[in-house]
């Protein structure tokens, strides 16, 4: 089936001259990434969330807490980037301003070649100390559990937003910022109701911004949307690449060239 759209659409589309896109869950899913609920099963189902995933939960009992976050990185690893990821990557190429905001930590939009990037909820392919926030992207497998900052000796942590733990305000600002200035505003996939994040299609509208979801199910950005495409985007994002950029090709070796 041919993928199409009003002609008013595609001109607000190809015109534009910046644009945010957000995805969460719903994009994760698609690459077989499984939500914290879904994860949270097996010998991890003996645990309540308060014992995985909190700052508190950390100082308690770090190994624990390591270990489980340790588990989805390799749940992350093994995934890989879909249609969805490597067709915002063609997106990003074509306009003048492209902003990737997310809420996944699967690191897959990353692994995809996307680089303007906001990763409102950290990713799983870092870590930070617990003390000083030192960023680490490899560490030293040598048996301590978690392991060790190099810089200052403290206790690495996941690079996550975990529970109770508000947004980072440096990414928060930024994306606020990239929605008050878009032409337009897309929602790709099944998307966290979640505030600030949830205003992102109100704040976009009312600065002039045109709003575009694709996504299944009906939620606030759907309700807030100038258009709905009523399905996932893994299913039709190559073919609006195409309406929008043209036969641009290449998705091939793009998806090659990522790994």
């Amino acid at each position: 089936m041919t993928f199409t759209l009003p002609d008013h659409v595609l001109h607000r589309l190809i015109d534009a001259r910046r644009i945010v896109v957000l995805t969460g869950g719903g994009v994760a899913a698609e690459s077989g990434v499984p939500s914290f609920g879904a994860a949270h099963t097996g010998k991890w189902a003996q645990y309540d969330v308060s014992e995985l995933a909190t700052p508190q939960a950390f100082v308690r009992n770090p190994r624990l807490v390591w270990e489980w976050y340790d588990y989805r990185r390799g749940l992350a690893e093994k995934a890989q980037p879909g249609a969805t990821h490597y067709a915002l990557v063609h997106l990003e190429q074509y306009y003048p301003a492209f902003t990737l905001i997310t809420q996944t930590i699967d690191g897959l939009h990353w692994r995809a070649g996307s680089r303007d990037l906001i990763e409102l909820n950290g990713s799983l392919r870092r870590s930070r100390c617990f003390e000083a926030g030192h960023i680490a992207l490899t560490w030293e497998d040598d048996g301590e559990i978690p392991p060790h900052c190099t810089q200052c000796g403290s206790l690495l942590r996941p690079d996550v937003v975990m529970f109770g733990e508000g947004l980072p305000h440096s990414e928060l600002r930024r994306a606020r910022l990239a929605v008050e200035q878009c032409d337009v505003f897309m929602c790709a996939g099944s998307v966290g109701a979640i505030e600030p994040i949830a205003s992102f299609p109100f704040v976009a509208r009312r600065s002039g911004a045109f709003v575009l979801t694709i996504a299944p199910d009906e939620s606030i950005y759907t309700l807030m949307a100038d258009y709905v495409v009523p399905t996932t985007p893994g299913v039709i994002m190559p073919e609006l690449v195409k309406l929008i950029a043209g036969d641009v090709g290449g998705l091939e070796e793009l998806q090659a060239d990522a790994f």
